[in-house]
């Protein structure tokens, strides 16, 4: 788990990247976001990446994101 709330662009991306990179094929990492921005960039970002297999957001009562990331 992976808390990158009040994290500014671009370090939430660069920490969500570090992460899923310690990571073994198959592993999953849950990272919860800002919405807006934050959000926006990392998944654009990380979408279509080959160290990606699937991404799923969910959206949080919050307002904040939950972004689950199995690593490819």
């Amino acid at each position: 788990m992976l808390d990158l709330r009040g994290t500014p662009c671009p370090l939430n991306f660069i920490r969500t990247r570090l992460a899923l990179e310690a990571l073994a094929p198959g592993s999953t990492l849950q990272v919860w976001l800002d919405p807006g921005e934050p959000d926006r960039l990392v998944v654009e970002s990380l979408q279509g990446s080959d160290q990606v297999k699937q991404l799923e957001r969910i959206p949080q009562i919050d307002g904040s994101v939950q972004l689950k990331i199995i690593r490819g």
